[in-house]
């Protein structure tokens, strides 16, 4: 999952966006409006966490910019307001969910895994496939009794195929999702690490493959009995 965090206050977005990536997300910050908007308008995110009081525009109207430029990406407002008058603004300006400040990061996490569900983003700790299993608490790729630690981006794009098995995966979606942004040189990344991963499933000897539909992407395919 990959979350735009958008806070101008520093020192609580660091600490945010760490403890987010050892949470295994992809995390890019934003410090004030006009900064949010360029990212956001990207469509590449699967939630925006959305600080309301930010340098220029605020976040309310980042959200409406959002919204009207098509923007469907789950937004998740933070802000020091708890008045009911303001989480009723933000909820119809097009935010999905609310959470004051201070705050716990158990808490933010948990909507944050609640904002995944209603996106499809989040099926369990061990996502399945074939023979294959997913490990999302320990990064591991496992097959029976073999297992296979992955990388950072190699989880990433394993993740990507699994919660998207049933479709054809375009490298510009990888190059989005695990680099974000897509260029030539993310293109040629994401063959890469398909290399990768076709590698450590020869390794766990497994069934399942990752097929590639030429001039289309990828997708994971059992094979046939």
């Amino acid at each position: 999952m990959r979350i735009l965090l958008v806070e101008d206050e520093t020192s609580l977005s660091a600490a945010v966006a760490e403890i987010l990536r050892r949470n295994r997300y992809e995390v890019d910050a934003a410090y004030d409006g006009e900064e949010a908007i360029h990212f956001g308008e990207t469509g590449i995110y699967d939630v925006i966490l959305l600080d309301i009081m930010l340098p220029g525009k605020d976040g309310l109207s980042v959200l409406r910019q959002l919204r009207k430029s098509g923007i469907q990406s789950s937004v998740l407002l933070l802000t020091a307001k708890s008045e009911v008058e303001d989480r009723i603004a933000g909820l119809d300006t097009g935010a999905d969910d609310y959470l004051a400040k201070p705050f716990a990061m158990g808490e933010l996490m948990a909507r944050i895994r609640a904002l995944g569900r209603r996106t499809g983003q989040f099926t369990g700790d061990i996502l399945r496939y074939g023979d294959l299993e997913l490990d999302r608490n320990t990064s591991e790729l496992c097959c029976g009794e073999r297992r296979v630690k992955l990388g950072v981006k190699e989880y990433h794009t394993m993740e990507i195929l699994f919660t998207n098995s049933r479709q054809i995966i375009t490298k510009e979606l990888f190059a989005e999702k695990v680099w974000g942004y897509a260029n030539e040189a993310e293109y040629n990344q994401v063959e890469v690490y398909i290399s990768f991963l076709r590698k450590k499933m020869t390794y766990l000897e497994c069934d399942t493959s990752i097929k590639t539909i030429r001039g289309r992407g990828y997708r994971l395919e059992e094979q046939a009995i």
